[in-house]
């Protein structure tokens, strides 16, 4: 059994849904691992991760576009405000969503659908440097 691990790091320009499902893929091709399983796992609490479809930008639009509506900024039930109108409501996203997420490897290649790409979504309206931990474990 074998195991790697790299950070991919994503600069932000705000809210949004950042595509990394190429850093990714070039880091299982590059692993040499040909079946396992990696993890991607995102080290902060105010972004997550989505396995969503790549192909219609639309879909991102409307993702970004349900979760403002759904967790809307100036609630004012909200007291964690320090950071900003923005960072609770960053926070409550985050929890909805994933931070981490497990990816077969087969064949030396992730297991993604026709369609699927690996994203990370920012929930801050500032720009931000993201890091996103990918560990490989597997032969």
């Amino acid at each position: 059994m074998r195991q790697t691990q790299t950070v991919i790091e994503i600069a932000t320009r705000g809210q949004g849904l950042y595509e990394i499902t190429g850093q990714f893929n070039q880091f299982v091709g590059r692993s040499g691992i040909r079946e396992g399983l990696a993890t991607v796992f995102c080290r902060h609490t105010s972004c997550s991760l989505l396995i969503q479809e790549n192909a219609d930008p639309d879909v991102q639009v409307d993702l970004k576009g349900f979760f403002s509506r759904l967790v809307p900024e100036h609630m004012p039930w909200i007291t964690h405000t320090l950071e900003g109108p923005d960072d609770m409501p960053a926070h409550i996203k985050a929890a909805l969503t994933q931070t981490s997420l497990g990816i077969p490897v087969n064949e030396g290649a992730p297991v993604l659908g026709t369609w699927q790409g690996l994203y990370l979504f920012e929930h801050r309206s500032a720009p931000h440097r993201r890091q996103v931990v990918v560990h490989i474990i597997g032969e």
